[in-house]
C-alpha cells in the first residue's frame, strides 16, 4: 500500500457519552464520504469529564465504544482508531486504551497508555492521571495488518518520551498515531514541536487527532490536530474548531526521506 487517505477528527467532547458518540459518528461518516480509509478519533472522544466520573462509567463507556465502533467500521468499510477510552483494570482503576478497528469491525491491536499525566502546571491547573488510571504494560504496539501500513500507537503525554517512538520504529512503524487531549498551556508551548520532532527523528508520518476547547466548566484543550510527513512538514492543522481534516499519506515520500537522509540507520546507541 503506497497511498492512504487519512482523516483526523477534532472534537470538543463533554461529560455526555450519548452526545459524544453521536458527534463522532457524524464526523466519521463525513470523513468516509470524502474517501478517507483510515479515520482517527482523539483521546477521551467518548467522554471527557473528571476522572472519577470516567472511572465510575468505565464499563458502560467501554461497552458502547467497542460495540459501536465495530459496527461503524464495518458499515462504512473503514479502519477506525478509537483514540482513548476507559477499560476497567483488576486493580479497580482503569486503563486509558487506544484500539484500532479494521473494516471488518474487528480490533486489530490495542494499546494501554504507559506514561501518565501527573503534573502541576500552576496553582489553578494540576492533574494526577495515576490516581484513577492504571499504567499500561502492553507497549510498544505496532499493527501489522492487510488493511493499513504498520502503525505505532501512543496516547497524548507519551509524545514527551522519544524512547517509546524509537521502539515503535524498531518494530516497523511507518505511521505513528498520537490521539490527545493536550492542555492549552502545554499545547501552545510544545504540541507542534513535539509532533514534528517525533516525525523527523523517526522518518515517520505522525497522525495526531486532538480535543479542543472547553470541556465542562474547567478543563480546556489546545486543539490543532495535525498530520505531519516524515520530513516534518505539517500537511494539515485543524486549528481550534471541531471538525475533520484529511491528508494523503504517500509512503513513497517515507521511502524517499529514509533514502535521502538515512539517519535512522546511522544510530550508534
Amino acid at each position: 500500500m503506497n497511498l492512504l487517505r487519512a482523516a483526523i477528527i477534532q472534537m470538543n467532547s463533554q461529560p455526555d457519552l450519548d452526545l459524544n458518540l453521536q458527534n463522532a459518528y457524524r464526523s466519521i461518516s463525513k470523513a468516509a464520504e470524502q474517501g478517507a480509509g483510515f479515520i482517527t478519533l482523539p483521546e477521551n472522544f467518548a467522554f471527557l469529564g473528571d476522572e472519577k466520573s470516567r472511572l465510575h462509567l468505565a464499563e458502560t463507556i467501554c461497552k458502547r465504544v467497542t460495540t459501536e465502533l465495530s459496527q461503524w467500521s464495518r458499515e462504512l468499510g473503514v479502519s477506525l482508531l478509537a483514540g482513548g477510552y476507559p477499560v476497567k483494570a483488576k486493580s479497580g482503576k482503569m486503563y486509558n486504551r487506544a484500539s484500532l478497528f479494521n473494516p471488518k469491525g474487528e480490533i486489530e491491536v490495542s494499546y494501554d497508555k504507559i506514561h501518565l499525566f501527573d503534573v502541576s502546571l500552576n496553582k489553578a491547573e494540576s492533574y494526577k492521571e495515576s490516581r484513577y488510571v492504571e499504567r499500561g504494560i502492553n507497549g510498544p504496539i505496532v499493527s501489522n495488518t492487510d488493511f493499513l501500513p504498520p502503525i505505532g500507537l501512543s496516547i497524548c503525554y507519551d509524545i514527551r518520551f522519544p524512547e517509546l517512538y524509537r521502539k515503535l520504529l524498531e518494530k516497523g512503524a511507518e505511521i505513528i498515531c498520537v490521539p490527545a487531549a493536550f492542555t492549552k498551556p502545554t499545547g501552545k508551548a510544545h504540541w507542534e514541536i513535539l509532533l514534528r520532532s517525533r516525525a523527523i527523528e523517526n522518518s515517520c508520518f505522525v497522525i495526531a487527532p486532538a480535543q479542543t476547547g472547553l470541556h465542562g466548566l474547567k478543563r480546556e484543550t489546545y486543539g490543532h490536530s495535525m498530520i505531519i510527513d516524515p520530513w516534518g512538514t505539517v500537511l494539515v492543522n485543524s486549528g481550534t474548531e471541531p471538525g475533520i481534516a484529511i491528508a494523503e499519506i504517500d509512503l513513497a515520500k517515507l521511502r524517499e526521506v529514509r533514502n535521502k537522509l538515512p539517519s535512522i540507520h546511522h544510530r550508534v546507541l
